[in-house]
């Protein structure tokens, strides 16, 4: 007589662990019991919404989805915000572009979905990156319920906002959906100034009794300093004799110098009499440094210098809409382009990352482009050129090799 596989002693005490069936329909039948029972009591106990499907994880050894990446799990206990901001810092983003940041993931983390417990922000800045690493997962709905509570921003500001929040997803190891899709906007290319206007504008400044104006116009016409960095100027920032100065800690944290001429030197030192009297306004080691100081004795600050700019505006009767400290900057770099400058060089005057952002500064004119074709083409000979006879050989035996295309 064969024995069966379990003797009459296993019978009454073993039991199949579950999911360990002899066929898939038994599978199935106990998943579905463990369902319904678990719909019964509210519950889901070890079930997971994964794309969009209810699937048994522990009992049957499937993935639970997405996992906190490795590099975050020494942070998983800290709160996520403070982590974030760190990391913020680290890429060494400017304030301006922090806050911004911090403006669109607020909107989004505190975005509730049906039948969620509404939490503000103060608590949400204490979850923890485990706790919120679950709650951003973009599967799950919160993505397209704040897209649809921003839809009526402009689409520069939701394309902001959109490049925000993926990097707050990225930083979680999410990808950014595909379906996620930034609006198109219309090209908005500077306007800059026009001869007369600028005429005009630094004929106000110097009219006017507010005694920074013609300073600060003259410095931004002649550097295109940021806003940011005019303010951020110290006095031991300035090279009299070099003609130049150290911008330290522009945007992106990145320092350069820039080139004065000699009427910015001249602006510089009728201001500085002025300076040293309104040292003495406030007592703070900040202002001590400063290069420009307000009525206070403070250092001045962004907004001031927009109020002055409006002002100025009036004084030189300009629209307001067509004079900002910004449209002093693209002043300065298509006067530039103008003169013959190469985008190399307005790239690195200007500070910006990448020559791309430059290359809309050759939107130009038409009269412009022909004054600029004319000029190059009454350029001088090249024996008109006081050139060493090696050189001259050089560029005549280049200037007779055939022409040869390479592919990229």
């Amino acid at each position: 007589m064969s024995q069966s596989k379990h003797s009459s002693r296993d019978r009454g005490t073993w039991a199949r662990p579950l999911g360990q069936g002899c066929t898939r329909r038994s599978r199935r039948r106990e998943a579905r019991e463990l369902t319904e029972s678990s719909e019964n009591t509210g519950e889901y106990d070890s079930l997971r919404a994964i794309e969009g499907r209810f699937d048994t994880l522990s009992r049957f050894g499937v993935s639970s989805g997405p996992q906190l990446p490795s590099r975050l799990h020494r942070l998983s206990e800290l709160p996520w915000f403070q982590c974030w901001e760190g990391q913020l810092r680290t890429e060494k983003k400017s304030k301006h572009t922090i806050r911004a940041y911090i403006v669109a993931a607020r909107d989004f983390s505190t975005t509730s979905l049906p039948n969620e417990e509404v939490i503000d922000w103060d608590s949400i800045q204490q979850i923890t990156v485990s706790e919120f690493f679950s709650r951003a997962n973009p599967n799950f709905g919160r993505v397209d319920a704040w897209l649809n509570n921003i839809g009526e921003l402009r689409p520069s500001t939701i394309n902001a906002r959109i490049a925000a929040v993926s990097h707050l997803l990225k930083w979680f190891g999410y990808s950014v959906p595909e379906w996620v899709q930034r609006p198109t906007r219309r090209k908005s290319l500077p306007r800059p100034l026009g001869r007369s206007e600028v005429v005009k504008l630094r004929t106000a400044a110097l009219r006017v009794e507010d005694p920074l104006a013609h300073p600060i116009v003259t410095t931004i016409l002649d550097t295109g300093l940021r806003i940011s960095e005019l303010c951020n100027l110290d006095v031991d920032d300035i090279d009299y004799d070099d003609l130049s100065a150290l911008v330290i800690g522009g945007k992106g944290e990145k320092d350069r110098t820039v080139l004065f001429t000699n009427a910015t030197i001249q602006a510089l030192e009728s201001w500085t009499p002025i300076r040293r009297m309104r040292t003495h306004l406030f007592d703070d080691s900040d202002s001590d440094r400063a290069l420009f100081l307000s009525s206070r004795g403070r250092r001045i600050n962004p907004r001031s210098i927009q109020k002055m700019i409006d002002r100025l505006a009036d004084e030189a009767d300009i629209p307001r809409s067509r004079l900002s400290p910004h449209t002093l900057r693209h002043t300065f770099a298509t006067g530039l382009l103008e003169r013959g400058a190469d985008l190399v060089t307005i790239q690195r005057l200007l500070g910006h990352a990448s020559i791309a952002t430059t290359r809309v500064y050759l939107e130009i004119s038409d009269q412009t482009l022909r004054e600029i074709y004319h000029r190059a083409q009454n350029l001088p000979e090249i024996t008109d050129f006081e050139v060493d006879s090696a050189v001259l050989e050089e560029i005549e035996t280049e200037m007779e090799e055939p022409l040869v295309l390479q592919n990229d």
